[in-house]
């Protein structure tokens, strides 16, 4: 079984001295989840338990643990290896979009320039054809008309971040990812943490302001929403004397690490889709590239009905075959984008609605009536922080316990001595 990446990660970001509870809070995971992966990963890399006399555990790994994971399991080799590869094949994907606007640009206005020389060679040589003589001014018409010219634009200063060319394609047509594909991670994250600030002891309504659904009538009085809370992190339900329910999580209130707190949002806040991180201009130039393509494969569609590509081969021949894939493409480089802008227009409506509920919820909170006030005096009765520090060991895998024994013993004789000089 190898480590969870997660875990690795909550290790790291806490200074590599933890217990089940900072991982779990850290990475917002289930406890007894984060219990088992910390004795995986200890076990793989070398880490140490180190028990305290109340029996708390504390987890401790080398700095370089990383690197003993990768030397000792080929598959997180592996896994590393794919993430590099992946950067470039996800970076190939994303300019290939852009690539072939160009190339489908290009052959489209060389087929009209091509054909229409041919409409009027033809009609020189012949006899007058009726449409040869419009025909060869629909290409400079239209590139006067629809190409953008931005030689004559004065170049603007690049800001920092700025995506290049093809990466704008990509985002102009796919935009730039969902910006809460992390929302649950962030919700057990921003739980956990306001578990730890009020000292492991909390009321439903400080949760409810992270949640989703709370549910309505019973199930809301009865608080049936903090079950997967209390699952998730071994919590307790306390019952005051005027009936008023509390929450208690133990094993929230145990840390290896006397870290300053950092603020909180006072609810869970989903972030609005974005139509695409391009900046203006180059979405104008995405629309201006995209529609000059659209409209050249519209004129090359009816260059083509005149039957003009049928005495024409090689580079006309390919391109008379591959027509319906270039107006195809051309119909889908302006649909895809239009259809996906009204798509978040409606995705962010539903998650403005969702915000302004947990927001609710929260404000609320901050003017709590009397019976909130007096849940939450009886939940601090239960409030406290147990820090382990060295001085707090009673055995640790990282010397012999004969070793530790001996220290022990010299650390109550140097306190007797202590006492008995006072």
């Amino acid at each position: 079984m190898t480590p969870n990446p997660s875990i690795m990660q909550a290790v790291e970001q806490l200074g590599y001295r933890v217990t089940a509870g900072d991982v779990a809070t850290q990475a917002g995971l289930n406890i007894e989840l984060a219990q088992q992966g910390l004795l995986t990963l200890a076990s793989s890399a070398g880490g140490h338990m180190q028990v305290a006399e109340s029996g708390d555990v504390v987890y401790k790994f080398e700095p370089n643990f990383r690197s003993i994971l990768r030397n000792k399991y080929l598959q997180l080799r592996l896994q590393a290896w794919w993430q590099q590869i992946w950067k470039v094949l996800f970076y190939l994907i994303r300019i290939s979009f852009g690539i072939l606007l160009v190339a489908s640009i290009i052959l489209i206005y060389v087929a009209i320039i091509a054909l229409t020389i041919a409409a009027n060679s033809s009609s020189n040589n012949n006899r007058s054809n009726h449409f040869s003589g419009a025909s060869f001014f629909y290409f400079p018409d239209l590139f006067w008309y629809f190409g953008p010219n931005y030689n004559t634009q004065s170049p603007q200063q690049r800001e920092e971040g700025e995506l290049n060319f093809f990466a704008a394609i990509f985002s102009f047509l796919f935009g730039d990812g969902n910006p809460n594909a992390d929302l649950d991670a962030r919700r057990w994250q921003e739980i956990a943490a306001v578990i730890r600030q009020n000292y492991g002891a909390v009321v439903a309504e400080q949760i409810a302001p992270y949640l989703d659904e709370i549910g309505q009538g019973y199930a809301q009085e009865y608080e049936d929403y903090m079950l997967p809370v209390l699952l998730r992190f071994n919590g307790q339900p306390l019952v005051s004397p005027e009936g008023q329910i509390v929450y208690y999580f133990p094993e929230l209130q145990v840390t290896a690490n006397k870290s300053q707190r950092q603020p909180l949002s006072v609810y869970l806040q989903e972030f609005p889709w974005r139509f695409s991180a391009a900046s203006s201009g180059q979405l104008l130039l995405s629309v201006g590239l995209g529609g000059l393509n659209l409209i050249g494969a519209l004129v090359l569609g009816d260059l083509f009905r005149h039957g003009v590509a049928a005495k024409l081969g090689g580079l006309i021949g390919f391109v008379h075959g591959i027509y319906w894939l270039l107006l195809g493409y051309g119909t889908a480089f302006l649909g895809v984008p239009l259809v996906r802008y009204f798509w978040i227009q409606w995705r962010n409506r539903q998650i403005a609605a969702r915000n302004q509920k947990r927001q609710t919820r929260a404000k609320l909170l901050v003017s709590a009536n009397q019976a909130i006030q007096e849940k939450i005096a009886y939940a601090r009765q239960f409030a406290k922080e147990k820090f382990i520090g060295q001085e707090d060991l009673a055995y640790t895998t990282e010397t012999d316990l004969l070793e530790q024994e001996a220290e022990n013993s010299a650390k109550t004789d140097a306190e007797w001595q202590r006492r008995l000089q006072m």
